[in-house]
């Protein structure tokens, strides 16, 4: 007979208590299914995003979005039957050998379902931790939490712009005015190293495009609520089109997943004053620069603020955006 289990939940966020249910229940079973429930009373994290850390984290089971669902918690007797119906339907007929959970509910759901009732550390003596208590502080609970959810629950906000106009300075500026870390741009150290003749070559400017992806996934891990980026996939494209005339594949590529990487992109304007390094091409071709980003920019669709003026006028605009932006209402 096939071992078929079920576990349910919010999953508000998907915590280390959460993973070792579901891998008990999957150590116990052939076949496990995950009801995953929209909770829009509880957090803004969309039922899909949620759906998405399971299915990624455990490629064997099978998740169900489970919309609509009662969003009372109780043990009366109507109470526990409306829970009951809508899991009985949801599952449309799938037949459950095991219910796993850490709840009062296990007794009379697995009656429900004619399943055993899998208890899996009811006291959470193993891990003392709980979905609110991480919905409160993401950041001082992250050690709770897998990389592949933590990263969703930061707001990555990126800085773009032509050479010289101020991107690391804001970065930098608005990570310490929040307590957080900064990604700095990854090309500029690379192209340190590697240039020849202040060229490198489309193989190059894809590794840098990597490069600063690897590094700012790490650095996701470490942010506190936001983690600001110095530049982005598509400012390397711009380069290349610019010295090349042309891109890598590879590296359209990454540009293209830029588009909808970033929860905020704030172009960094070039009403400061032109910062002439030996590096740079100067402040003509920083004009040009800008502009061939922000037609790129409209070209892709993405949205992005302007900032303008002195650093204090442009911590301050990052400042009002940040308040009135939600990651995943608007």
């Amino acid at each position: 007979m096939t071992r078929t289990g079920l576990t349910l939940g919010k999953f508000a966020p998907l915590h280390i208590g959460h993973q070792y249910l579901i891998e008990k229940a999957l150590s116990r079973t052939d076949h496990l299914i995950v009801m995953i429930y929209d909770c829009p009373e509880t957090t803004d994290i969309p039922l899909p995003v949620r759906a998405a850390w399971i299915r990624d984290l455990y490629p064997s089971v099978e998740v169900i979005e489970a919309w609509n669902g009662p969003t009372e918690v109780g043990d009366s007797p109507a109470l526990k039957r409306r829970h009951e119906e809508y899991i009985l339907r949801t599952l449309a007929g799938r037949k459950v050998t095991h219910f796993f959970s850490s709840e009062f509910y296990g007794d009379h759901v697995s009656r429900a379902l004619a399943a055993g009732n899998c208890l899996v550390d009811e006291a959470r003596s193993r891990y003392p931790i709980s979905a609110s208590e991480v919905r409160k502080d993401p950041y001082e609970y992250r050690r709770f939490i897998s990389p592949r959810v933590y990263r969703d629950l930061i707001t990555n906000v990126v800085f773009v712009g032509a050479p010289s106009t101020g991107k690391s300075t804001i970065a930098e500026t608005m990570a310490a005015k929040f307590a957080t870390v900064f990604m700095p741009e990854y090309g500029r150290e690379y192209w340190d190293k590697h240039q020849v003749g202040r060229r490198l070559n489309l193989e190059q400017l894809v590794e840098i495009a990597e490069g600063h992806l690897e590094r700012e996934d790490r650095a996701i891990c470490e942010a506190n609520k936001y983690l600001f980026t110095d530049t982005n996939a598509i400012t390397t494209y711009m380069f290349s089109l610019y010295y090349h005339g042309k891109a890598h594949p590879r590296l359209v590529e990454l540009a293209r997943q830029a588009e909808g990487r970033y929860d905020l992109t704030f172009l960094c304007d070039t009403d400061i004053p032109y910062d002439d390094t030996w590096d740079r091409s100067g402040a003509v071709n920083r004009k040009t620069f800008q502009q061939r980003i922000i037609e790129d920019l409209t070209r892709r669709s993405v949205p992005y603020v302007t900032l303008c003026g002195n650093l204090e006028d442009r911590t301050r605009r990052v400042s009002e955006v940040l308040v009135q932006h939600r990651k995943y209402s608007g």
